[in-house]
């Protein structure tokens, strides 16, 4: 057994130390299962040193300017779980630490970009903290929300809690027998073989047991025949070894396929679908869930996405890019939310290679509601439609957290609003830290710039083309002042 207070130094020069808390409770029914300790991360910055990176290096403004953005993917992310919008504000206004939290783990994943003073776009903050979002859903299922709310903390157990509907005692008892087989220790006073094995790839013995009750079957697992051979698959194939703990707490049921029978025929079945088997080990970390799919699921995917107009290359692409697409219903969500899309106008196959992770929205709860407010505000559905071909992620952002402000903004900055429809990427880039300042400098100056040139540029750049136009300003005001006279 491990002590109970550990330092673990990882890659990103972050520091997590675990503490032992006092016993949490978690109900299942009637039956309460208490776990000897609970092991939660708190995030410290190393010290600067050669190749630490720390928090105070990042200018205050940026910091509130990526809080916000942090908040509004939890918004989405909530949202997209069936949450009211009205519930999941509340929740991120209870949520301080773990808002803080996600800002750690954005810094750890992008700490050259921050070292070189680039900062994030929308897009980038998105994209990471997406899928460490989707890992603790997978981990936490229905007790989520509560975590998020006391994070750092356990879910507080004076709080009455609302039993769940009863399920089967069977289903109980698979879960505690497995909870308890992972946790046994031996006559050797050890813990099983397999256990000791995942805790040195990295795993807590909490998170293991939080495994075999989401899937009993993998308390059973053997280490020679079963787990041990698919680490060591996913090692060859390029996969971190620190990146193991996470793709087997979302997916332990990838130690239960064979190797030779299923894992290596889907993949060389995605493969020759054209999915890029040098990004084997970035797939897998995304969603490793695509190589648990049976293969008529996925050939029911791609078949959709033939049907759409793509072909064999960008079908491998957004496979490599988005293999969530594959967990999305073909009725359910693809083929209606294909069909919105090309009512407004939409070249559907663009929109999905551009932007996979749009058909995964709900179109009642997400969709329209953008599409409602671009015409509440004097837009047609032609114009609605060009901006949604033209920039694909325009429609997974929040409205609120994200449209609204940027929207209001764009109403002072002098611009008709079919500077929108031509480009609709000014929705992409952060308020604070990029749109405000660099037109406050265009407006100071005089000059006129489009949008895009205002902000689709590198800093060097924008700085450049604002003082060429500049200079072209002020000498043509020269040479009409000599003109007159």
């Amino acid at each position: 057994m491990r002590a109970s207070s550990t330092v673990y130094q990882t890659p990103n020069k972050l520091t997590f130390r675990s503490t032992v808390l006092r016993q949490p409770c978690f109900t299942i029914t009637r039956t309460r299962i208490c776990f000897p300790r609970q092991h939660l991360f708190r995030a410290e910055y190393v010290e600067p040193g050669a190749d630490g990176f720390n928090v105070r290096t990042v200018p205050a403004n940026l910091l509130t300017a990526e809080k916000e953005e942090a908040k509004a993917v939890l918004n989405l992310f909530l949202r997209k779980q069936g949450l009211s919008n009205a519930v999941a504000s509340r929740t991120i206004n209870t949520s301080e630490h773990f808002i803080e939290h996600l800002i750690l783990k954005l810094h750890a994943a992008h700490k050259t970009r921050y070292l070189v003073g680039r900062e994030l776009s929308t897009l980038e903050i998105r994209d990471t903290l997406i899928p460490y979002l989707e890992s603790l859903l997978e981990e936490h299922g229905e007790i989520l929300i509560e975590m998020v709310e006391n994070y750092p903390d356990p879910p507080g157990t004076e709080k009455p809690k609302v039993l769940p509907a009863p399920v089967s005692p069977s289903l109980n008892s698979k879960k505690l027998k497995a909870m308890a087989r992972v946790s046994e220790i031996g006559a050797d006073g050890q813990l099983p073989p397999q256990v000791l094995y995942l805790v040195d790839l990295g795993l807590e013995l909490d998170q293991i047991k939080l495994m075999a009750r989401k899937f009993p079957a993998f308390a059973y697992y053997s280490l020679e025949g079963k787990i041990k051979p698919v680490v060591e698959f996913l090692l060859d194939l390029g996969v971190k070894r620190t990146d193991i703990p996470t793709i087997l707490n979302k997916r332990p049921q990838l130690c239960g396929i064979s190797l030779s029978e299923n894992l290596i025929p889907t993949m060389i079945f995605l493969e020759n679908l054209g999915v890029d088997k040098k990004q084997w080990a970035k797939v897998i970390y995304r969603f490793p869930a695509l190589l648990t799919y049976s293969r008529q699921k996925v050939k029911a995917t791609v078949e959709f996405l033939y049907e759409l107009g793509l072909t064999a290359e960008n079908i491998g692409k957004i496979l490599t890019r988005c293999p969530h697409i594959i967990s999305y219903s073909v009725e359910d969500n693809l083929r209606p939310t294909a069909e919105y899309f090309r009512s407004m106008g939409v070249d559907v196959a663009v929109l999905v290679y551009r932007a996979p992770q749009t058909f995964g929205l709900s179109i009642e709860a997400n969709l329209k509601p953008l599409t409602e407010f671009f015409l509440g505000k004097g837009y047609t559905m032609a114009d609605v439609g060009t901006m949604a071909s033209r920039y694909g992620a325009l429609y997974t952002f929040s409205l609120e957290e994200n449209i609204v402000p940027k929207w209001e903004y764009f109403l002072t900055m002098e611009y008709p609003k079919s500077e929108l429809v031509k480009f609709p990427q000014f929705f992409g880039y952060s308020l604070e830290e990029r749109i405000k300042p660099r037109y406050a400098q265009v407006k100071e100056s005089g000059a006129k710039l489009l949008l895009n040139q205002i902000l689709s540029v590198s800093e060097a750049d924008f700085n450049k083309v604002l003082k060429k136009r500049v200079k072209k300003m002020l000498d043509d005001q020269e040479e009409a002042s000599l003109s007159s006279t």
